[in-house]
C-alpha cells in the first residue's frame, strides 16, 4: 500500500506515535470498550508509509498497520483484502471501509491517519464512525493488571 498525505501535517504531541518504529501498538476503542487490534506497526516515515503492506502475503488477526499521516490509500499488486480504519487528528473514527479487495483507491479527506487491519477485523468490534481510539505499547499489555479498568 502507498498512501497520499500532506507532509506538512503534524500531529500534536499526544496524538503521536511512539518514537520507536518497531514498537507495536494496541488499539483500543474507548467508546466500545473493545480492542481492534494488538498488534499493530506503525509506518510512520516516508518509506514504510510508501511501502505500506506491499509484499507481504497477508495479515494474521490482529495485526495491521498504522500509516500516519495518511488520508488515502490503494490496494494495487496487494494479493489479499483488507478492513481500513480512517482516524482524524484525535483519533476519532472518519470513515471505516471493510473488506477492500486488491486493485481499489480509498480515501478520506477528513483523515489524517489511517489503520489497515486484516479482511473481517472491524465487523466483530461493532467499530462506528465517531469512535474514539487509544492506542497503547503493546508490551504493556503483559505487564497489566486484568483487575484494571
Amino acid at each position: 500500500m502507498t498512501e497520499s498525505s500532506h507532509e506538512s501535517r503534524q500531529p500534536g504531541v499526544s496524538d503521536s506515535p511512539p518514537a520507536a518504529p518497531d514498537d507495536r501498538l494496541i488499539a483500543v476503542n474507548v467508546t466500545r470498550q473493545s480492542e481492534l487490534a494488538n498488534r499493530i506497526e506503525v509506518a510512520g516515515s516516508s518509506a514504510k508509509r510508501s511501502k505500506g503492506l506491499l509484499g507481504r502475503k497477508g495479515l494474521a488477526p490482529g495485526e495491521g498497520l498504522w500509516i500516519v499521516p495518511c488520508e488515502a490509500v490503494h490496494t494495487f499488486w496487494m494479493g489479499f483484502p483488507i478492513d481500513l480504519v480512517y482516524l482524524d487528528r484525535h483519533n476519532r473514527i472518519a470513515k471505516i471501509r471493510t473488506n477492500v479487495p486488491p486493485w481499489r483507491l480509498s480515501g478520506c479527506l477528513t483523515a489524517h491517519s489511517v489503520i489497515e487491519l486484516a479482511a473481517g477485523s472491524v465487523a466483530p468490534t461493532k467499530a462506528q464512525r465517531g469512535d474514539q481510539l487509544e492506542f497503547h505499547p503493546a508490551s504493556s499489555a503483559q505487564f497489566s493488571d486484568p483487575g484494571e479498568t
